[in-house]
C-alpha cells in the first residue's frame, strides 16, 4: 500500500515503465547492436570504428577519408572555377613581396574538407591553409566505408590520436588558378604522425586523379624510372624559373631542362608515373624559398612512400609539427642518389637564405 494514503494507478505505473524501458533501449541499443553484429561477423573482420581503443586512430580509415576530403574540397574548386565567380581578393604577401590570393575556391574546399576530417577524428590536430569560421561550420560526415583499392592494399594500423596532425591544402597553385591554368591545380591532405609524414593525397580536380600513398603501406601510383644525369629535367615554380636555371646548369650541364610550373603538388606528381596528359615529367623538384608545410606534406608522405626523398636543399629531414613554414629550400627527388644531389647543390642552398 502506498504511503500517506496514495492510491498508484496501474496504468501511470506501466506507463512509468514502459518509458523507462524506452529510454534505457535509446542508450545501450546501438552498443548492443554492434557488440552482437561483431560477434556474428567473427574476428577475422575489420574492427568497427567505435571499437577501437580511446585515443586511437586507425590509419588506414584516416587514409579513406582523406582522399574522400580530398575529392570533395576539388569538386569545390572544379565548381567554382566553371562558375567564373571567384570572388578573388588578397589576403596578405609572400616574403618575396608577391601577393598572396585567396577566392570562393579555396573557402568552399577548406570548408568541406576540414569539417570531413574533424567530424570524422575530431580527437586529431587539423592545420589548414585557411581560417575557418565557426558559422561556417559543415554538416558532412563519413559514411565508414573505405574503397576497395585501398582495403586490398593497405592493413589497419592503429597510432595514438595525440601524435597525429593532419595538413590541407585546400587549392595548391591559387594564382594559377585565378589564370584558368587549371592543369596546376591540386587538392591534398597529409597525415604526419610525431612529425613523420606518413599519409599523402593529392587529387587533381579537373582530371579528376588522385594519387594516394602510405609510408610502409601501399600506394596507387609509381615512381618514374627515366632519370637521366644527361639531360636531368628540373622542375621549379615558374617565379624562380629564372634563379634557379644559372645555378642548375652549372652544376647539371648545358643540357639541363628548367620546367617552370605552378603548385607544389603538380611539381611532386611531375616525379610520379601518372596517367595525364597534361602532367609535365621531371626528374627533380627544387624550391629555393621559403614554403609552407601544407603545400609539401602530401607530396613528402607519397615520395617517402616509394623511396623517394624531400629535403631542405641541406639535406635535412623536414618535421611537420611546430611552425607551418620551412626554412631553406627544398629539393625532392625519387630513383636518385639524393645526397649527391644536395651535395652538389650548396649554391642553391645559399639563394635560399638570400630570398628568405
Amino acid at each position: 500500500m502506498a504511503p500517506m494514503g496514495i492510491r498508484l494507478s496501474p496504468l501511470g505505473v506501466a506507463v512509468f515503465c514502459l518509458l523507462g524501458l524506452g529510454v534505457l533501449y535509446h542508450l545501450y541499443s546501438g552498443l548492443l547492436a554492434s557488440r552482437l553484429a561483431l560477434f556474428v561477423l567473427g574476428a577475422g573482420h575489420d574492427v568497427p570504428p567505435d571499437t577501437l581503443p580511446e585515443g586511437t586512430v586507425d590509419l588506414r580509415e584516416l587514409l579513406a577519408v582523406s582522399v574522400l576530403a580530398a575529392v570533395r574540397g576539388g569538386e569545390e574548386v572544379k565548381r567554382v572555377r566553371e562558375s567564373n565567380v571567384l570572388n578573388e581578393k588578397a589576403k596578405g604577401k609572400t616574403r618575396e613581396g608577391a601577393e598572396e590570393k585567396m577566392t570562393s575556391g579555396d573557402v568552399l574546399s577548406n570548408r568541406k574538407m576540414f569539417y570531413l576530417l574533424k567530424n570524422s577524428f575530431p580527437g586529431v590536430q587539423i592545420n589548414t591553409e585557411e581560417h575557418v569560421d565557426a558559422p561556417d561550420k559543415e554538416i558532412i560526415f563519413w559514411d565508414r566505408s573505405i574503397p576497395e583499392d585501398i582495403k586490398e592494399k593497405i592493413q589497419p594500423k592503429e597510432v595514438p590520436a595525440e601524435s597525429v596532425t593532419v595538413w590541407i591544402d585546400p587549392l595548391d597553385a591559387t594564382h594559377e588558378y585565378t589564370e584558368d591554368l587549371r592543369q596546376y591545380v591540386t587538392t591534398m591532405v597529409c597525415v604526419a604522425v610525431n612529425g613523420e609524414p606518413v599519409i599523402g593525397v593529392i587529387h587533381k580536380p579537373f582530371s579528376a586523379y588522385t594519387a594516394w600513398a602510405m609510408v610502409d603501406g601501399g600506394s596507387n601510383v609509381k615512381a618514374r624510372s627515366s632519370y637521366s644525369e644527361r639531360t636531368p629535367r628540373i622542375i621549379v615554380s615558374r617565379s624562380h624559373a629564372g634563379k634557379v636555371e644559372q645555378v642548375a646548369r652549372q652544376t647539371f650541364g648545358n643540357k639541363t631542362v628548367i620546367i617552370p610550373a605552378g603548385g607544389a603538388g603538380y611539381k611532386v606528381l611531375a616525379l610520379l608515373d601518372v596517367p595525364d596528359k597534361k602532367q609535365e615529367k621531371a626528374d627533380v623538384y627544387i624550391h629555393v624559398t621559403y614554403i609552407k608545410k601544407w603545400d609539401i606534406c602530401a607530396g613528402n608522405a607519397v615520395l617517402k612512400a616509394l623511396g623517394g626523398h624531400m629535403t631542405t636543399l641541406t639535406g635535412e629531414e623536414i618535421s611537420y609539427t611546430g611552425s607551418d613554414g620551412n626554412e631553406g629550400g627544398l629539393l625532392a627527388s625519387i630513383n636518385v642518389d639524393h645526397q649527391a644531389l644536395v651535395n652538389k647543390l650548396p649554391d642553391l642552398e645559399k639563394a635560399s637564405h638570400k630570398q628568405t
